[in-house]
């Protein structure tokens, strides 16, 4: 309560208003918290980012950068780093997920967000050079993966793993390292989905990108098109991922001159993340409490199942989740 009333009375020195009407606007996986604050008939964004736990100096760093590559992100108009509080442009109220909720998931309306979606990440592509971000090299990539037998097998299902079935995530978790570090390198955002786009002039506006980094191409498009709150039939993805190379190959971004190397790429780069939401869902819950994902958690071994039944490189992981889940092995396609 201390710090809600430090970050009104801070917000209200840079606005210059005694008081200020203020709610919650929203609040993500970490410990940032995000109020909308209304001044003199405007809407504003106050981000408060505890200094022990967050650092604002990504985020302002990130978002000069994406502007200047053309895309709409948060204005920072007011910072304290010290007490961790920024004060930010309101991009509105709507989400891309609760704006296709509202339209009860119209393929037209879709369609329209989609594209938007895919001109800007493929802006953001465009102004990409190395060392400006952290690398998404082996070691995060690494990390990211070992969530999984840490806190979905072991402490979300249970499970202790013996030394055969570590040796096949060994093996997989290495093939999908080997594909995802071969991949052309651009910006990243990290986050890009449903969640952090808004419906805003212009489309999108961009939310939560201050861990953006440095990789592989297709990591973005994994997250939008195989997105943890939303699904949409493969029919669907591949005509918004064929559109994306389409525009990619026309920007002269690296992309493969052949789309179903571009389309593996995707897949492989799909499971690597798949294999770390569950494990940050699974963190989420029994770490920090929070029960709110577990409802996703579905969707996303859904994705990861579909890509391992069709490639036979990653057809063990498919056995291995079978026998974690007490499930039959199941016969898909494969490539």
């Amino acid at each position: 309560m201390e710090r809600l009333q430090a970050l009104q009375d801070w917000a209200a020195r840079q606005l210059g208003g005694d008081s200020l009407d203020i709610a919650p606007a929203s609040a993500d996986a970490s410990f940032r918290r995000y109020f909308r604050v209304t001044a003199k008939g405007h809407d504003y964004i106050v981000m408060d980012a505890p200094p022990a736990h967050e650092d604002c100096r990504p985020f302002i760093a990130v978002a000069r950068l994406f502007a200047d590559a053309g895309v709409h992100v948060p204005q920072v108009l007011a910072q304290d780093l010290d007490q961790g509080f920024l004060l930010l442009t309101d991009l509105g109220h709507t989400t891309y997920l609760s704006a296709l909720e509202e339209a009860a998931f119209d393929q037209g309306v879709a369609r329209e967000l989609y594209l938007a979606s895919n001109d800007a990440l493929i802006r953001i592509q465009q102004a990409s050079r190395p060392g400006v971000l952290p690398e998404y090299d082996r070691a995060l990539l690494t990390r990211e993966l070992m969530l999984f037998p840490e806190w979905y097998v072991a402490k979300h299902l249970g499970v202790a793993i013996n030394a055969d079935q570590q040796a096949v995530l060994d093996t997989v978790f290495g093939r999908l390292l080997a594909n995802n570090l071969a991949q052309p390198q651009v910006y990243v955002h990290r986050d890009w989905h449903s969640r952090n786009l808004m419906v805003s002039d212009p489309n999108p506006g961009i939310l939560d990108f201050q861990d953006a980094v440095y990789g592989p191409i297709t990591y973005d498009l994994a997250s939008i098109y195989r997105d943890a709150y939303i699904q949409w039939d493969e029919e669907t993805q591949l005509d918004w991922v064929i559109r994306y190379w389409e525009k990619a190959r026309a920007a002269r971004l690296p992309v493969p001159e052949d789309f179903g190397a571009f389309w593996r790429d995707f897949e492989w780069m799909g499971a690597q993340r798949h294999i770390k939401v569950l494990g940050i869902f699974a963190r989420l819950y029994h770490r920090d409490g929070k029960d709110g994902y577990l409802k996703d958690m579905p969707r996303v071994m859904h994705y990861l199942r579909r890509v391992c039944e069709r490639y036979d490189e990653l057809k063990p992981l498919l056995f291995l989740l079978d026998a974690l889940q007490d499930k039959q092995p199941q016969v898909g396609y494969t490539f």
